[in-house]
């Protein structure tokens, strides 16, 4: 800000640290509150996808495919099989979302379970736990996934097993970084010399206190393993047609690109990274209201 003395020289204000932080808690909220309005709006849109879809996601008509975007009761236009695209999204986000949102939470209950006993057992049992976490991450995902399809066939069941393979070990270790941390503090101590027991100071004492990064990370993570399914959808291997999905719309619509209609492949993709992004942006969001270091630093 610049200002003007009484002599007409220009005097040159400096923001103090105060105004940066209320500059960056209005960027901080604001990109928290679009996050959040963009996902109250998808996934409101899913859940309510038998009361607001145009039409059958399943329903065909040869004589009705390529429609364009715009065309009369057809708002989104329709794939190469004559479906409509606008119905087609919305059932599909109840399949694509469930399955990210269901495999993150198997992963991150399964990998904090992990990681708090790892924090707080010998260093024998600690090392067991955490070696075979560390071996985990040298399965390429995508292979990892080629091999269940193998194993139990494609479908819901290998999408879901594949995000729990792969996003158990960074949760894991994301946790067990903050069980360590809180594995000193005095709390803990207190609760140990009080004759709490080993179950009881996890669960009870150290758990509450590591709820909010195993949170901001599992939301964060969602995003990812929406991208994710979708590939796998994408390659054949995830969710089976006739279901609508958006990473098998993807496939479908990229069959046919070569035609010059890339409505039916775009539109999922789109969907599929504002989604992403969305959930990126709220784990982005509640990392800075939720960390007092980070806001810290960021002030």
């Amino acid at each position: 800000m610049v200002l003007q003395t009484a002599k007409g020289e220009a005097l040159t204000i400096i923001r103090g640290p105060r105004a940066r932080r209320r500059r960056s808690s209005r960027r901080i909220h604001g990109q928290l509150a679009l996050a959040v309005a963009l996902l109250v709006l998808i996934v409101g849109a899913t859940l309510l996808a038998p009361w607001i879809a145009p039409h059958d996601p399943l329903a065909a008509d040869g004589a009705l495919k390529y429609l364009p975007v715009g065309s009369p009761d057809h708002l989104l236009g329709t794939d190469e099989q004559g479906r409509d695209i606008l119905s087609r999204l919305l059932y599909g986000g109840q399949t694509s979302l469930l399955i990210a949102i269901a495999a993150v939470a198997a992963s991150t209950v399964l990998g904090s379970v992990l990681a708090l006993i790892a924090g707080f057992s010998n260093d024998n049992i600690a090392g067991v736990i955490m070696r075979t976490i560390d071996i985990l991450f040298a399965f390429p995902v995508i292979i990892a996934a080629v091999a269940l399809a193998a194993i139990l066939g494609p479908g819901t069941t290998v999408v879901i097993a594949a995000i729990v393979f792969s996003a158990t070990p960074y949760v894991a270790r994301i946790v067990f970084a903050e069980v360590k941390l809180q594995r000193g503090k005095d709390y803990v101590e207190a609760a140990v010399s009080l004759g709490a027991g080993f179950w009881s100071v996890l669960f009870r004492e150290v758990l509450p206190n590591v709820a909010a990064p195993i949170f901001i990370y599992a939301s964060g993570l969602v995003g990812i393993m929406i991208v994710f399914s979708s590939s796998l959808s994408a390659l054949g291997i995830g969710v089976q047609p006739p279901t609508p999905d958006w990473g098998r719309m993807i496939s479908e619509g990229a069959k046919v690109i070569i035609s010059g209609n890339i409505v039916p492949a775009l539109l999922p993709g789109l969907v599929v990274l504002l989604v992403a992004l969305a959930f990126n942006w709220l784990g982005d969001g509640l990392r800075d209201v939720l960390d007092p270091h980070r806001r810290r630093i960021r002030s």
